[in-house]
């Protein structure tokens, strides 16, 4: 069955786009929770005409997105937060800590986009990671320091 995708759907498909997936798939999991449409003969243009405008959107946000991860990746990030006597962090560094970090440097990411390889709850330097599409994954040192 023929889907116009509402909404991003991890490993499935971007939002605007036409994918072919299984009817039970569709019927009992993208149309009850509103992600996707069916495309019929009757609508398949209307739809076919959105999903060309997103692929020249799409390049264009892709050549920005490399861009953005070139800046990110030459990134080496200072954050000072309070510790135990044992160089433990009291809380772990939330995403929303790196958001702000980040916009200190004028970029703008969600939290969602924010990939710990692990939690980060002590002083030293880690690698994160910034998911800004699913080929541009750039990383970044950030120095924890007391």
């Amino acid at each position: 069955m023929k889907v116009f995708l509402l909404q991003n759907i991890e490993k499935v498909g971007l939002k605007n786009e036409i994918i072919k997936v299984s009817d039970g798939y569709a019927k009992n999991f993208l149309f009850p929770k509103k992600l996707g449409v069916e495309v019929t003969p009757a609508n398949e243009k209307l739809y076919i005409g959105k999903a060309r405008q997103v692929e020249n959107r799409a390049e264009i946000i892709e050549s920005t997105s490399s861009l953005l991860g070139d800046q990110i990746s030459q990134l080496s990030l200072k954050l000072k937060k309070k510790m135990h006597d044992d160089d433990k962090l009291y809380a772990a560094i939330s995403q929303n800590e790196i958001v702000d970090l980040l916009k200190e440097h004028k970029i703008t990411i969600s939290k969602s986009q924010v990939i710990f390889d692990k939690s980060i709850k002590g002083k030293g330097t880690f690698e994160v990671t910034i998911k800004l599409s699913s080929k541009i994954q750039p990383k970044f040192k950030l120095q924890v320091i007391a």
